[in-house]
């Protein structure tokens, strides 16, 4: 098991931890330990479910459990998850929401399901490089999200969850063809600035939402006329073949022009970051949607913020609604395997994690 490290220390390293081991016999045979709790290496089961997936299942669960019951335990999953003890944490938000994660993780420690997760595919025009991200998300901790591109569009994945959020759905979406041009630093601490700048780039979208859903109507009942007699003097279509493809190519050139120089960063007065080292100049933003919920993912909706990129290993994201910001930190681990056979075969991967999150 990949955890992240101690929140909010992003820039750490990834930590380790073996979770069962396989001893191959002679013969096709084989042993399976289960190496969960602290009591040492126990006898355990692995199914392959089918392509892609396997479970393994704990037979001496009591090899978990701890002489202290469940507060010892609790305390030592606080200690190593955490890195603090319960009266370190002052806040009652982040008391509850750490006692939820406890309880709905440690329900499932004598049986888990593994599925392949692929790396995204990457493509020389990519703002960065894409792959796996940890980020802070407030009193949730650190989480790991995963990056990737889809033409005018960038995705954060949730490869872990939380109570509110779960793994497997879209945390953050960036709109590529949406460049955010920030004010000037002094001007940037006002957050009503940045907030009417967002806002107006958000009714921009909007209207160009509208704008294409017109078109497209506009394009099906074309359509529908052209499949009557044609008439001799026609050939509009080349026309506007012609002309879509200009606008195409015009588009694809707001995602083309990357911001060369890096420019002064600092957070708006009001927001709040659990990590305050974040980098105070980026190459360039862009505005964007970021999912919040309540607790069990109920209400979901998407909420306007800011992608703040640093540089190739690190960017931010401002979410306006919540006043808050999530800094994310490239994970570096080196996965051996784990590249997506084709892009259809990674965006299949996509929709299975997030059917499986709904």
């Amino acid at each position: 098991m990949y955890l992240p490290p101690h929140d909010p220390h992003v820039d750490d390293p990834m930590r380790f931890k073996p979770l069962f081991r396989i001893h191959l016999m002679e013969r096709k045979c084989a042993t399976v330990e289960c190496m969960y709790g602290h009591k040492g290496p126990h006898n355990g089961h692995i199914q392959i479910v089918k392509k892609d997936e396997f479970s393994t299942k704990c037979n001496q669960t009591d090899h978990h459990r701890m002489s202290g019951g469940r507060q010892e335990e609790f305390r030592t999953w606080l200690r190593e998850e955490w890195g603090r003890t319960l009266e370190d944490i002052f806040h009652e938000h982040m008391q509850e929401l750490i006692l939820m994660k406890f309880i709905y993780t440690s329900q499932y420690d004598n049986c888990l399901t593994y599925r392949r997760i692929y790396l995204p595919p990457s493509s020389p025009d990519d703002l960065i490089q894409p792959g796996l991200f940890k980020g802070t998300y407030g009193s949730h901790g650190l989480e790991i999200v995963m990056l990737s591109f889809h033409g005018k569009k960038a995705k954060g994945t949730k490869i872990t969850g939380d109570p509110n959020i779960p793994a497997g759905q879209q945390t953050v979406e960036i709109d590529l063809a949406h460049p955010l041009q920030l004010p000037d630093i002094e001007n940037l601490r006002d957050f009503s600035e940045l907030s009417r700048i967002v806002l107006e780039v958000q009714e921009q979208v909007r209207r160009e939402e509208q704008e294409r859903e017109q078109r497209q109507e506009g394009e099906e009942h074309s359509q529908q006329a052209a499949s009557q007699p044609a008439s001799p003097l026609g050939g509009g279509g080349g026309g506007e073949g012609a002309e879509g493809e200009e606008t195409a190519a015009g588009a694809e050139g707001t995602t083309q022009d990357k911001a060369p120089a890096s420019q002064p960063f600092v957070l708006p007065m009001g927001v709040i970051s659990r990590n305050e080292d974040y980098p105070r100049t980026c190459r360039i933003c862009f505005y964007g949607t970021g999912l919040i919920a309540g607790h069990g993912f109920t209400s979901p909706e998407r909420t306007p913020g800011v992608f703040v990129l640093f540089d190739d290993d690190r960017f931010g994201f401002i979410w306006l609604e919540l006043k808050s910001f999530s800094l994310y930190s490239r994970i570096k681990v080196s996965f051996q395997n784990a590249q997506a056979p084709s892009r259809e075969a990674f965006d299949e991967m996509l929709k299975n994690i997030q059917s499986l999150a709904t």
